[in-house]
This record gives C-alpha cells, structure tokens and sequence, in this order.
C-alpha cells in the first residue's frame, strides 16, 4: 500500500465515537482521481489499477464493518419509545438521516436484532473474519448448537457454497432484497387516458397511499378474477425483450471458478476491518444512539463515494473477468464481501455521473447521494434548476416532486412510463393476454389498460357512490399519505390539528392525515407537535423544536 493516498490509514482510524469529526478528515482526502483518470488506468494496465483495486477491496471491508455497527445501533432504536421521540419510522430516518435506502436498513436492523442471541456469528462479524454477506446468508441457520458450525462455514466458504448449504439445511437462506422490476412504456391517446386515470382515481380512493404500482396490480387482478383461465401468473411467463434476466449458466460457472485449487490468485489479501468500538447501552437515550448513528453514517458515506468510483471503474474495464469471477456480482459478493445491489447501483451511478454534467453540478453543491438518484431521473438539462429544491426537501418529498414531473411531462407526450416489480409485471402481462383473446385481436398496450379501467369501474361503481367520511375526505385530499415530513408510509387517521377537547371543529383546514404511528406514538405521546392550517400551513414540533424530517433536523 506504500505511496498509495490512503496509506498508513487502518481500521483503528474509522471511527465510531465522538472523535468521529477528526477522523474523518483523512477519508475525505481517500481519492483524488478523476472518474477518467481511474478510466484511463484499468484501461491501460497500469500498476495504478492494481493499487486503486486494492483501495476498493479495503473500503469495502471498511464499509462492512461499519454496517455491522449502524445494524446494532438500528436495533437499539427499535426499543421502546426511542423512534417515537425522534420522530421517525426506523426506514425513514435509515433514509433521511443516515442515508441508507429502506431494504437495506431493514436487513441491517433484522442483522442487529438477531446477534445478540448468535454470540459467535457476532464477534466473527465485529472481528472481520466472516463478511456481512455470508453473515446474512446463515443468520437463519447459524443457532443453538449449530451455530459454530455456521460460523466456520461462513469464514472459509464462497456465498454460493454457503447458499447451497443452507438450502439443503430446510431454510430458504436470506430475503432478496433485489426484487426485480420493469417498466411499463406505452402510447395512451387522451380518450383512453381518462378512462385510465378515472380508474386509477378509482383504486386510489378504495387503497388509499398505494402508488401507481399498486393500483395497476388491483386492475389487473380485478379483469383477470372474472376472466382469466389460464393461471400461469407465477412469475415464467415471459414479458418480453425489454426484460435482462441473469446470463445463462451464471451459478455453473461460479461453481467451476470457485471449485480450482487456489481461487483468484492473483488477488492480494486484504486485512480485515473490526467493527467500530461503540455500544447502544439500555439505559442509552435515542439522541445519544443518533449522534454515534450519524458519525457512522457520515464515515459509511465517505467510504461509498470511494466504492462507487472504483467500482464503476472495475466494473467497466472488465478487470473482474480478468481476475477471476464469472460476473460483476460474484465479484462483489466474494472480494468485496457485501451485499451486491448497492454496490452495482454505486457504479451505475458513477457511470450516470460521468455522462451528466447536471448531476455533477449537485454533487459539487453539496446533494446526497439518496438525492442525486432522484434528480437522475430527470433529462440532464433539467436538473440544474432541481438542485435548490433538492436540498431543501426531504428525500420523499424529492421524489414525489421529481415523479409529480416526469409524469407531467408523459402525459403532454401521451405516453405512460411505471415502474413495476416484476411480479406485477406478469400480473399484468396476463390481464393483457386476456384481453388480447377476448377481443380477438393485437389490442395495444394502452387500449388494454383502458379495457382494465373500465372493467375496474364498472365493479367498484357502486361502492364508490357511497358518501365518504370527513376522515376520508381529509385523507383523499392529502393523496392518501402520512403529512409529518420524511414520512413515507400511508395516512390511516385524521388528526385534529386543535384538539376537539380544547375547541378544534372537524373542518378540514383542523385536520391532516397521519399514519397510525405518528398520530398515536408521535403526536398523542406527546413528542411531535402540531399547529397551522392544513393542508399549506403547518408547523411541526419535535420536542419544542421546528422538525423538518431532514438530517438537520
């Protein structure tokens, strides 16, 4: 490592305590390349990418060990009244405060709930011996008295080998958190358009807070209750070209790499990073866990901005092929040791980075990483104005802005673009077909959509004429979502802004929709505070101070 911008820097400088501020300071300084110049090295051959290799393969181990640490820390906010006081669901702060996507603080919490009662697996993960993907993949079956066994396997096992031991072991191994998605693109001529939406209102009414996803789903399985004779609706049916299912024979050959005598010799060894010495005590307060949460999170941050940059340079260059592994993926799960999708999404960012100067320009003023893959969703001579906006909203806010856009700016085109899991992708594949042979004929894509609508509304005319509560009406008016900012997930009460004891009428401007957890555990716990006029003119208290859903508070 001599001569290379982080030597010197081991796993004793990460930090994790309250000198996290100083530590930093050296991480900043890790990369000092241009995406080109990595480029240009891997490209070439040249000793540096062998160095900037190593660099990616020592973050990684870094990152990993400070996920073990925010898993437990994670954990600890789960008890009791700690999320409550902050204000926060456990995904949203992972989002907004730390920067962490939901699946991923979902998999880290279930990581740190579940150590404690595995003694072993934790201190081979805190140590650096066992990686946190092979750590995931046995923490189902790594109990009792097995888990030494686990724990051996872990350490000196590929994640294939792992996965297939715990198959035959009766356990399905870790969740997949990578569900795959689609998009659904078509053509939607006005006529059909209001069809369309008439029914998406429709669903929307009767499924308040689901996404465009969600009602589609509801569509299609409405047409296909009553029409429908094939079944096949179990993910095999085919979608069609726009889909890019896994390579053929990708286990077959990881099976063959993983089984020579010496795996990737070329590879030097890189030394393991121990989990930063921090604990979450009971008697610890939910500020004292989010201050050493955010010290983390700004350190996982540094090392990403690293990962993402050499990982976008490896994976284009083609030096994982070269150096051993079947696939971009199989080199993340076995050299860099984590959980794949985040580290291809850092490339794939990287690589949207390269090409936007848009994106360039919010990455130099200071956007989040959550943030500038929102924005990326933009044409790139639209994000620059996007940035002040970016900075002053909340993720979830940004993205409903951004999607609010995008959709305006289908509809002018006559088009629709959904993203879709895949799931209800062939859902809907299957409703199209139906149609397609009831009618007797090629229907286009978005005359099928507007057939659905229609069946949709037809069924649900009558349920849909019933007079609705205030409580409905004040959650309609507010689409259907939870208004306490950062708040992602659906509004399920009413609240009175002036409390009815204290005077407050059921007129709508005394009323926002809330989610149970923030109107019962939040606001009647007494940690969050609200007063104004809804739906524009609120103000929100966390404790006696402005919350804004945001790091900063």
């Amino acid at each position: 490592m001599d001569g290379a911008p982080f030597a010197g820097l081991g796993a004793a400088d990460l930090p994790g305590t309250a000198a996290a501020e100083h530590a930093l300071v050296p991480l900043r300084e890790l990369l000092p390349y241009s995406p080109a110049e990595l480029d240009r090295w891997f490209r070439g051959g040249e000793p540096e990418a062998d160095e900037l290799e190593r660099m990616l393969a020592w973050a990684s181990r870094g990152r990993g060990a400070i996920d073990v640490a925010i898993a437990e820390g994670l954990a600890a906010l789960r008890h009791g009244e700690r999320l409550a006081s902050l204000g926060f669901h456990l995904d949203d702060y992972a989002r907004e405060v730390l920067g962490i996507g939901k699946r991923a603080a979902e998999g880290l919490a279930r990581l740190g709930t579940e150590l404690p009662a595995r003694p072993r697996l934790r201190e081979a993960l805190r140590s650096g011996r066992v990686g946190l993907r092979a750590a995931e993949t046995v923490l189902a079956v790594a109990t009792g008295d097995a888990e030494a066994f686990w724990v051996e396997r872990a350490a000196r096992q590929t994640v294939r080998e792992l996965e297939d031991a715990v198959r035959r072991a009766g356990s399905g191994g870790p969740e997949d958190a990578d569900e795959a998605w689609v998009t659904l693109r078509t053509q939607l001529p006005e006529a059909e358009r209001i069809v369309v939406d008439a029914a998406l209102e429709a669903a929307g009414r009767i499924m308040p807070g689901s996404t465009r996803s969600e009602r589609l789903e509801a569509l299609a399985q409405e047409y296909l209750a009553e029409f429908s004779t094939d079944g096949d609706h179990d993910g095999i049916r085919p979608l069609g070209p726009e889909l890019r299912p896994a390579p053929a024979g990708e286990r077959s050959r990881r099976a063959a790499l993983e089984s020579e005598p010496e795996r990737w010799p070329l590879l030097e060894p890189v030394e393991d990073w121990p989990a930063p010495e921090v604990r979450f005590d009971d008697g610890a307060s939910a500020q004292e866990i989010d201050r050493t949460l955010r010290e983390l999170a700004a350190a996982r941050a540094t090392l990403e901005e690293v990962i993402g940059a050499c990982a976008y340079a490896i994976r284009r260059s083609g030096m994982h092929l070269r150096l051993g592994f079947s696939s971009f993926r199989h080199y993340v799960e076995e050299r860099l040791r984590l959980p794949p999708r985040t580290v291809e999404q850092r490339a794939e960012h990287e690589e949207r980075l390269a090409r936007s100067a848009g994106l360039r320009e919010a990455r130099r003023q200071g956007v989040s990483y959550e943030r500038r893959r929102i924005l990326a969703q933009l044409p790139d001579d639209e994000i620059a104005p996007w940035i002040p906006r970016a900075k002053a909203l909340t993720c979830v806010a940004l993205r409903r802005a951004v999607e609010g856009e995008r959709e305006r700016q289908l509809r002018a085109q006559r088009k629709v673009s959904v993203p879709l899991p895949r799931r209800v992708a062939v859902l809907l594949s299957a409703a199209f077909e139906t149609v397609r042979k009831r009618v007797g004929r090629l229907v286009p894509a978005g005359s099928c959509l507007a057939i659905l609508g229609a069946h949709f509304l037809g069924q649900w005319d009558h349920a849909l004429k019933g007079s609705r509560s205030r409580s409905e009406q004040v959650r309609e008016r507010d689409l259907g979502w939870c208004q306490v900012p950062g708040c992602s997930h659906r509004a399920a009460h009413a609240h009175h802004v002036l409390f009815r004891s204290q005077g407050g009428g059921d007129e709508a401007e005394n009323q926002v929709a809330l989610c149970a957890f923030h109107h019962l555990r939040c606001v009647h716990g007494g940690y969050l505070t609200v007063f104004g006029r809804a739906p524009d003119g609120l103000t929100w208290l966390l404790g006696g101070a402005p919350f804004s859903g945001m790091a900063g508070g």
